[in-house]
């Protein structure tokens, strides 16, 4: 199974926690399906979504100086000057994920200067090990964006079979999307597709459709209680994968059938 998946959406729609549930859900459905999950938002909350325990220690690529300069050649925090421009990174997947659940948790970290588009060995790194996820990793690969797409170039995008936009009831949504749509397709991304999250009502539904009629709709997640309880808890919801609402997991076997394998 090789599936790419990226998700995006601004803050507060539930992105983080329907990509973890996603991921988990993918784990669970093909005991042989191999998952990667990528945090590649600067604010990094996926390890908490996903379950793993906070307190184990999560270093994101990005602050790994020592392997950037081993790999690259060059100091990170610098720029300009010479240093490889296609790192080794085939290697850092397994060294330095966490794993629960038969999902495998790796942390982007952003680049601290120069702006997202810089030339410099921290991004060097990230855009190689990006590429290498999405063309070379025979595997799913569950990415939880920004509400950009920084870390996606033009030479990954076309790989890419979903940029999923995480949505909720109201045209403020709207905006949004269409920005994300836009950073996506001037990338290459074909394929992009709308879910709504938090749906409490058929009229939330209709909403939906109807601010967003010209895009592909995925489907929809309904507002749900346990979600609710676990993010004042600190928690992550459904912590037995077998109850997993129904709705996300047809939502997962629509995304699987985009790639059949």
């Amino acid at each position: 199974m090789s599936l790419k998946l990226a998700f995006g959406g601004k803050g507060g729609v539930g992105k983080t926690t329907v990509t973890a549930l996603i991921a988990r859900t993918l784990a669970a459905l093909d005991k042989k399906t191999s998952v990667i999950a990528i945090d590649a938002d600067p604010v990094a909350n996926l390890a908490a979504a996903l379950g793993i325990d906070e307190t184990r220690p999560i270093t994101p690529v990005a602050q790994l100086s020592d392997l950037i300069a081993e790999r690259t050649g060059a100091t990170p925090g610098t720029m300009g000057g010479f240093f490889t421009l296609n790192p080794k990174v085939d290697d850092i997947p397994d060294r330095f994920s966490l794993e629960k659940d038969r999902v495998k948790l790796l942390v982007m970290g952003t680049v601290q200067q120069g702006g997202s588009g810089c030339i410099c060995p921290e991004s060097t790194i990230l855009k190689a090990l990006m590429n290498h996820l999405v063309l070379a990793r025979n595997e799913v690969v569950v990415m939880d964006m920004e509400a950009g797409v920084e870390h996606l170039g033009r030479a990954t995008s076309g790989s890419v079979d979903a940029l999923v936009v995480v949505v909720n009831p109201g045209k403020r949504s709207r905006v949004a999307a269409d920005r994300i749509r836009k950073l996506g397709r001037d990338i290459g991304i074909k394929n992009i597709l709308i879910l709504g999250n938090r749906v409490t009502s058929e009229a939330d539904k209709a909403l939906i459709q109807e601010t967003m009629s010209d895009y592909n709709i995925l489907g929809f997640l309904p507002e749900m209680d346990e979600i609710i309880l676990a993010d004042r808890e600190g928690t992550r919801p459904f912590d037995n994968p077998d109850n997993i609402p129904e709705e996300v997991k047809a939502i997962t076997r629509k995304l699987l059938a985009m790639h059949p394998q």
